[in-house]
């Protein structure tokens, strides 16, 4: 398993890029960095966003085999139309 780590800067934000067998990955903390320096406040934020949860199902019913859609469903359903 080969990794690399690289830095972009975005906004004048330094954003770190790791590289895992051929895929790039973004450190979130790093663009939230972007808002404040408390980045958990920015991704707690994102995380209760109803767009966000969606796309982490769509990209667990691509990328992970034992994702349990029904279970999802069941779930996403029951979110507030909007988390604010």
């Amino acid at each position: 398993m080969s990794n690399e780590m690289t830095k972009i800067n975005v906004n004048n934000t330094d954003v770190v890029v790791v590289k895992i067998n051929n895929t790039d990955y973004i450190l979130l903390t790093d663009i939230a960095k972007y808002k404040t320096e408390d980045t958990s406040a920015v991704i707690g934020n994102w995380m209760r966003n109803r767009n966000t949860i969606e796309y982490l199902g769509i990209w667990e019913k691509l990328n992970n085999p034992n994702f349990k859609p029904l279970e999802f469903e069941g779930f996403f359903c029951s979110l507030p139309s909007s988390a604010w």
